[in-house]
């Protein structure tokens, strides 16, 4: 397909980009339901296949998935929680740094802008207008320093909407696995379970693939045969262990 006729993402008239850009950046936060999902997934089905494997009832499958559910899911939650909160006050930091830097020194800020905008290409009075441009505003003249210094985007994550969204995904994917043992018998059930989260584990995949240029179906097995492997690992273990905790019982 030439370029010519190639779909885009979305349309260049004047009208759609001012639209677009009128809306401003919104925070993504896929990047943590994708995260819980597939972390659910995978621990709450190795710790089916490793109670399977060490040939324990399917009560304790019950009783231990359950427990993953909520003691792992809140743990993820928190941990991600605190880290996003970081990101949050790293950026809210170093914003205020470069507030008190241009009060303080406002010439040695402008130079900074004056090298970087150099380092663009821009040279002579075209870079003079646009030093000045970017700092008549004090505003855009933070946001900038920030996003060319520093790294920092301004798109910020919300630390209690990510901690919800990777507890929410690793709870309804972490249950795939325990469902066909509160519905059927403990003989059927392992095998019902493979398939359902083997399903989970593919259209997991096939979703993160959207930020990314993997194609969906090679993201899909990825995500299918990492979470295999875990289990396959864990359903091992278990079988390794099944005399131990036989005599142990």
């Amino acid at each position: 397909m030439g370029a010519g006729t190639m779909a885009l993402e979305h349309k260049h008239t004047a009208e759609a980009i001012r639209q677009r850009l009128a809306g401003g950046s919104r925070p993504n936060y896929a990047r943590d339901f994708v995260y819980g999902g597939i972390d659910g997934a995978v621990t709450t089905f190795a710790i089916v296949a490793g109670v399977v494997g060490a040939s324990l009832s399917a009560s304790i499958v019950i009783v231990l998935g359950l427990a993953n559910l909520l003691a792992d899911g809140l743990s993820m939650a928190a941990s991600n929680y605190s880290g996003t909160k970081t990101e949050v006050d790293e950026f809210k930091q170093l914003r205020a740094m470069e507030h008190r830097h241009i009060a303080v020194d406002p010439d040695g800020e402008r130079e900074e802008i004056r090298q970087i905008m150099a380092l663009k290409g821009l040279q002579g009075e075209t870079l003079e207008q646009a030093v000045e441009a970017i700092t008549a505003d004090r505003e855009r003249w933070v946001a900038t320093m920030l996003f060319e210094e520093h790294g920092q985007s301004g798109i910020l994550r919300d630390p209690v909407k990510s901690a919800l969204s990777t507890f929410a995904a690793f709870v309804v994917c972490g249950a795939v696995p325990l469902l066909p043992y509160l519905a059927l018998p403990a003989d059927s059930a392992m095998s019902v379970a493979l398939i359902m989260t083997s399903i989970v584990f593919f259209a997991i995949g096939s979703l993160k693939s959207q930020w990314s240029l993997t194609r969906w179906w090679i993201s899909g097995l990825e995500t299918l045969i990492i979470g295999l492997a875990a289990a396959s690992a864990a359903f091992a273990i278990g079988y390794l262990l099944r005399d131990l905790v036989g005599g142990a019982a």
